[in-house]
């Protein structure tokens, strides 16, 4: 990776030691990383932060990384997860992968390997499935664009929001610049790709995008 397109990690673990170690290995390797010591805090600011690749301990405090994963994805759905775990077994990693998780390592992690799994997974994200143009959709654009993609008229977004027909107009407007986009087929497109539909729903949806989009 070059000084250029510095990705940004977001790594959550309760074991200050830990946060520290990982930290510094990642940023030795032109990654941004923001730490937190539970889903708790991690949930409070994704939001409002840049992500490229989500990782997390298994075991953190209230929740445990695969309800932070499911929870991170209604955020954003386009982030990839990685998830440790010291309790490696058969069903945490099918737990793990079938909420979402791009993959389940074990601890203690070696460096090397982790190092070249966290570069494999921002390459693959990089190459269409977390990246985007113009910034970090915020909650409203993300709920606005989510209803659209229901098949929602701007109008029935309002009511469901007690929002303005303005303010949801203005929401979808600045998502899906953000996305880099300009109509609903390409909206649905995008969707796809980043995990945020299933194909065939997408499909009927870009089908009946005449007479839902008003």
């Amino acid at each position: 990776m070059t000084n250029n397109d510095s990705r940004h990690i977001v790594f959550v673990d309760d074991e200050p030691n830990v946060r520290r170690a990982v930290s510094e290995t990642l940023k030795q390797h032109n990654l941004e990383v923001n730490c937190f010591a539970s889903a708790e805090d991690c949930l409070e600011n994704l939001g409002s932060l840049r992500c490229d690749l989500l990782i997390t301990d298994l075991r953190i405090p209230e929740m445990d990384g695969v309800e932070l994963l499911r929870c991170a994805k209604l955020l954003i759905p386009w982030v990839p997860v990685l998830i440790i775990t010291g309790y490696g077994d058969i069903p945490t990693a099918v737990e793990g992968i079938k909420a979402g998780a791009v993959d389940v390592i074990e601890k203690p992690l070696d460096k090397e390997s982790f190092l070249e799994k966290v570069k494999s997974i921002l390459q693959e994200s990089g190459e269409g499935r977390g990246t985007y143009l113009g910034g970090d959709l915020t909650r409203s654009e993300m709920r606005v664009l989510k209803l659209v993609l229901d098949g929602k008229a701007n109008k029935e977004i309002a009511h469901l929001l007690s929002r303005s027909k303005r303010t949801i107009e203005a929401h979808r407007a600045a998502g899906m610049c953000k996305l880099g986009i300009d109509n609903l087929i390409d909206l649905v497109k995008r969707a796809v790709a980043v995990g945020l539909t299933d194909p065939k729903t997408a499909q009927e949806r870009g089908e009946e995008y005449w007479t839902t989009n008003t």
